[in-house]
Order: C-alpha cells, then sequence, then structure tokens
C-alpha cells in the first residue's frame, strides 16, 4: 500500500535515512525498533507525506507521490508524533475537530467518538482541558483524536512512552480491535520490544537509519579501535571480535549464531567468543 524504494534522506548534508525498499502492507502492524536517533521518526514523517525525501520515491497504492503531495492521499494517512499538541479546549471537542473539518454529522460524531472513547478509557477526561491532562492522558486522546478519522494509515511515534501498563494495554487492544474492524495499516516507531513482540505482525529495525537485519537486544553501540583487521570490542562482560577497517563509534550488529559451544572453565585469561552467522 505504503512503499519507499530507493529512498535516502539527508538534513543538512547528513544522511539520515538510507532504505532501498520499506513497504507498509494495506492490513500490516509493523513496528519499527531502535535506539534514540536510529531514524524512525524520520521514516514516520515520510510515510506521512509530511516530507518528500532528498532521493528515491514513494509509492501510494502503485502509484509515485509527487514531492508536494496532494491534500487527498495526505488525508488518508494519520500521524501522532511522541508529544503530541492537543488544541485548545476540551477532549471532546479535540476528538470532534477532524470530523467537523469532513462535514461529518453530529450524530454520526458522537457514535464514532463514543466507541473510540469506550475502548481508551476516556469518558472521564472529556470536559478536561490540555493542562489537566498528564503526559500519558494527552498521548491518549491525540491516538483516540486518530482513530476517529478512520484514515487508511495509522502511524504512531512512540505512543506508550508516557503510559502506564494498564493504559499501554487499553491503547494496543484498540489497535486491535479498529484493525478487525476494517482495512488498517498501521506503524508503530517505539524502542519498547515487549510490545512490540507482542503486537506486530512485522519487527523492522534500524540502526543508523539503515535497516538491520538484527532487532535491537543484539544491536550495541561500541567505540572500534584504529586499524585494520582483527579487533576485541568489550560488550557488558564480554569481548566480541570484530574483523573490519571502521573505527570510532559504531552500532554493531550481532546476528543470532547458528551454534555456540560453553566451557566449563576458561582457558585463558583473555579468551573471548566469535561466530559466523
Amino acid at each position: 500500500m505504503l512503499e519507499l524504494r530507493a529512498v535516502r534522506h539527508r538534513y543538512e548534508g547528513r544522511v539520515v535515512l538510507d532504505l532501498e525498499q520499506f513497504t507498509l502492507p494495506r492490513t500490516g502492524s509493523v513496528a519499527v525498533v531502535g535506539h534514540n536517533g536510529a531514524g524512525k521518526s524520520t521514516l514516520l514523517h515520510l510515510l506521512a507525506l509530511l516530507e518528500a525525501p532528498t532521493e528515491g520515491r514513494i509509492i501510494f497504492d502503485g502509484t509515485p507521490v509527487p514531492r508536494r503531495a496532494p491534500a487527498s492521499l495526505r488525508r488518508r494517512v494519520t500521524l501522532v508524533e511522541q508529544r503530541p499538541i492537543l488544541f485548545r479546549g476540551t477532549v471532546r471537542e479535540n476528538l470532534e475537530y477532524g470530523l467537523r473539518l469532513r462535514d461529518v454529522g453530529r450524530a454520526a460524531v458522537n457514535g464514532i467518538i463514543g466507541d473510540v472513547v469506550d475502548r481508551l478509557g476516556l469518558a472521564p477526561l472529556l470536559d478536561r482541558r490540555r493542562h489537566e491532562l498528564s503526559d500519558g492522558e494527552v498521548q491518549r486522546v491525540a491516538v483516540a483524536r486518530a482513530l476517529v478519522l478512520r484514515t487508511d494509515v495509522l502511524l504512531l511515534d512512540e505512543p506508550a512512552s508516557s503510559a502506564d501498563r494498564a493504559a499501554a494495554g487499553a491503547l494496543y487492544r484498540a489497535l486491535a480491535l479498529e484493525r478487525a474492524a476494517r482495512p488498517l495499516a498501521v506503524c508503530i516507531a517505539s524502542h519498547q520490544l515487549e510490545d512490540a513482540y507482542r503486537w506486530a505482525d512485522d519487527i523492522r529495525s534500524l540502526a543508523d537509519g539503515r535497516l538491520s537485519p538484527v532487532t535491537p537486544e543484539n544491536l550495541f553501540r561500541v567505540d572500534l579501535p584504529p586499524g585494520d583487521g582483527v579487533k576485541h570490542v568489550p560488550v557488558g562482560g564480554i569481548a566480541i571480535v570484530v574483523m573490519t577497517d571502521r573505527s570510532g563509534p559504531v552500532v554493531l550488529a550481532v546476528p543470532r549464531p547458528t551454534s555456540s559451544s560453553v566451557a566449563s572453565e576458561c582457558r585463558h585469561p583473555h579468551a573471548t567468543c566469535s561466530w559466523d552467522a
């Protein structure tokens, strides 16, 4: 449904996203995981058609998107930022705003909002204003405001970062119910692996703007010593053997080993383990 092809995106000359291909299926639920600065938010901005890539193309339903995306396409995608901004007024008025812009009638507005409010447990908050809400409640309201629009694509940037476990569970259950009720593509950027594994159909890992073959539990930020050839890199209490000519700060991706062995005693005080995968 929504696809990035041969995309390379730069800010002030620095490459922040470098993707040969990234596809969001029509009814898929994709989690993009990675460390801070990996490029997750930039990826969501491109998918939301808020920015055009420096190089490459965005494809929507098989058709290339112009560099200035038409409003008709942008209305089919909703992005909820990590720190969303609510409009002036009450929570109810925030939820009604987008529907009124689309000329939805009062009865339909009440029905749509009522369903989402029930799913996310927002009824006690409907008459409150922004300054009366916690950060976690603001996030839930912003997600509800996006859900009531019933767009084809929903993009969420760390939607549960300020939520407690109960609120996060309610959010993910609401997303599951919405996907069961109609065709909806969802892409969530998160560093919370537990949530990603629980709800997503597909987990993709970003590291330094590129898709990584391993998920973040096997990604390590390290400083490589200068020189070519074999290097021993300390990670926690172990040392990983790396063969590279790179040096300085890098993200080291360690694939799952195809085999391993365990020694009952250390035969050398500086012994290390290495593997190929």
